[in-house]
């Protein structure tokens, strides 16, 4: 049970709607207890490091809400510790919407998806901002070598809590890399049915010349 994702997220608003909707005896139970899901075990380190994208969620000084897509290779949001995640942010298009609303209120909200496997995983959290050229160590551990992309600054975040959503509604979505795989032997044949083709008809040309 997500205790103390719930706890956070869980305002009077929100009971005030379960209560109105009919939920709100279930998700009590849930707040009982001590705190749990605010430490990264082996399955949440390991579904992020498999991802190669994931959605950060802001909020501007006016109250708007922001999300962001971010993306690089497989494992680029790293997993620092068991309470820590860091990633190096890669210049783009200069806005700076997610730099300025994390500097002026650091809370976070991280959502990873795995359309494949039909899982989803929420984290709140919040940012630190880091000059990597003054901190070589961190550098190291956040830069992925040979990715072709100019870090501008690293980004670690503090995990507060995290949860894993159910699968319902989600539907599967599969990368050219995951599809890989699967679709060889299909690719190979293609190439034998071509190789064949170029040879029969080579074949039916020599005769009709003959």
């Amino acid at each position: 049970m997500a205790r103390r994702f719930l706890e956070i997220a869980t305002t009077p608003a929100v009971k005030a709607a379960q209560e109105a909707q009919g939920s709100r005896r279930s998700y009590a139970r849930q707040e009982e207890g001590e705190p749990h899901n605010d430490r990264l075990g082996e399955a949440e380190a390991g579904f992020i490091a498999a991802r190669d994208s994931f959605y950060l969620a802001s909020v501007s000084e006016t109250g708007w809400p922001y999300l962001q897509h971010r993306g690089g290779p497989p494992g680029f949001l790293r997993v620092l510790d068991e309470t820590t995640l860091g990633f190096a942010d890669l210049r783009g298009n200069r806005q700076y919407l997610s730099l300025g609303n994390l500097t002026a209120d650091d809370r976070l909200c991280l959502f990873l998806m795995d359309y494949g496997h039909r899982a989803r995983l929420k984290i709140f959290g919040r940012a630190s901002f880091h000059d990597l050229a003054a901190e070589p160590e961190l550098a190291q551990r956040l830069i992925v070598p040979g990715y072709r992309a100019v870090p501008e600054r690293g980004v670690t975040i503090k995990v507060e809590a995290f949860d894993w959503n159910c699968p319902q509604h989600i539907t599967p979505r599969f990368s050219e890399a995951e599809l890989a795989p699967a679709l060889a032997p299909v690719r190979q044949r293609l190439e034998e049915l071509e190789v064949e083709n170029a040879r029969l008809r080579a074949e039916l040309a020599a005769r009709a010349s003959a």
